[in-house]
């Protein structure tokens, strides 16, 4: 379905199709509304969101509504946010606080001068004496055979299994090339070998970091803190007057993040049940994942157990 006005009476068959969702392969079901493609997921409670709200806004959220009632199968709760810098709520829909990691930018000297520490600042020198150096990339072989090598370093990141660990040329050719039509290649090099790089995607008024990884080998060349001021770089020179880092959270990054000029936006993510099973969801909270409904003194020690199951995993693993 494709129309400008409310949907007229009748149901609509959404069309499953394939994506990928942390790392891998998923069947999701797809319906067109207005002009615009909405994802279904699959569980016990079915949401429904905008397939690309990240480069998106909705354009109309009545239209949206009606269309996904109408829809088979019918998804629970429909959510929906608005986008940086859009933090007002517009909408008297039920909403949680959304937090992200969102660095302004204006100039590359006043993100150098003003917004990083001074710490930062020696980091990055530190990069370029131990000679790394930090450009725009091509997708081409070369570049996937240095992804390929650093997604295979190791297969624990940050504590977690990683997602991309194992995956062979052919793969992430195949799962990386899908948006290269909106991503800046950006390439952290020593000589000829490929040590880090980010996956710059541009949202229209904003730049989002979509994969940023480097080399554990080299973290005493300080790749990260080159690669966030290059991209801040290909920021102003592509009039994004945002870059975004994933969301803010209490955690080893959130740090890194401070030190490098980013600061915590909250922007209003809302919830529309469309079924009696969705409106219990709401009422009860298991809306916003089980994370939530957990005291938040407990987080941290439930994340300190998770580190040691999956350092313990790891040490277990056969050797080669």
């Amino acid at each position: 379905m494709n129309t400008e006005t409310i949907p007229s009476p009748g149901l609509f068959t959404a069309v499953p199709k394939e994506t990928l969702l942390d790392g891998k392969k998923i069947r999701q079901h797809t319906i067109d509304i207005n002009g615009q493609t909405f994802s279904i997921s699959k569980g016990p409670l079915r949401f429904a969101a905008l397939e690309e709200e990240w480069v998106q806004d909705l354009k109309d959220p009545e239209i949206a509504i009606a269309g996904l009632a109408k829809c088979r199968p019918r998804p629970d709760i429909f959510t929906f946010c608005q986008r940086v810098p859009d933090a007002e709520p517009k909408y008297s829909y039920e909403s949680v606080s959304e937090s992200l990691a969102v660095l302004p930018i204006s100039t590359y000297d006043h993100w150098w001068n003003e917004q990083v520490k001074g710490t930062t600042r020696n980091m990055i020198r530190k990069s370029q004496k131990a000679g790394a150096v930090v450009r725009e990339a091509v997708f081409d072989e070369e570049f996937v055979r240095g992804m390929v090598e650093i997604f295979n370093e190791t297969p624990m990141r940050q504590g977690r299994q990683f997602w991309h660990y194992g995956k062979d040329c052919a793969t992430v050719q195949r799962e990386f090339s899908r948006f290269l039509f909106r991503e800046y290649m950006i390439g952290a090099y020593l000589g000829e070998e490929l040590i880090g790089f980010v996956m710059l995607a541009d949202a229209g008024r904003f730049g989002v970091l979509n994969q940023f990884i480097s080399k554990l080998a080299h973290r005493d060349k300080a790749t990260n803190n080159a690669l966030i001021a290059k991209a801040v770089e290909v920021c102003q020179q592509r009039h994004l007057a945002y870059l975004i880092y994933n969301d803010w959270k209490d955690s080893s990054l959130v740090d890194f993040k401070r030190h490098s000029g980013f600061q915590e936006m909250k922007l209003p993510r809302y919830f529309v049940p469309l079924t009696v099973t969705g409106r219990l969801a709401l009422r009860s909270g298991v809306h916003r994942g089980w994370r939530s409904m957990l005291p938040a003194r407990l987080l941290p020690q439930l994340r300190r157990l998770r580190n040691l199951w999956n350092d313990y995993a790891l040490r277990s693993r056969p050797r080669n």
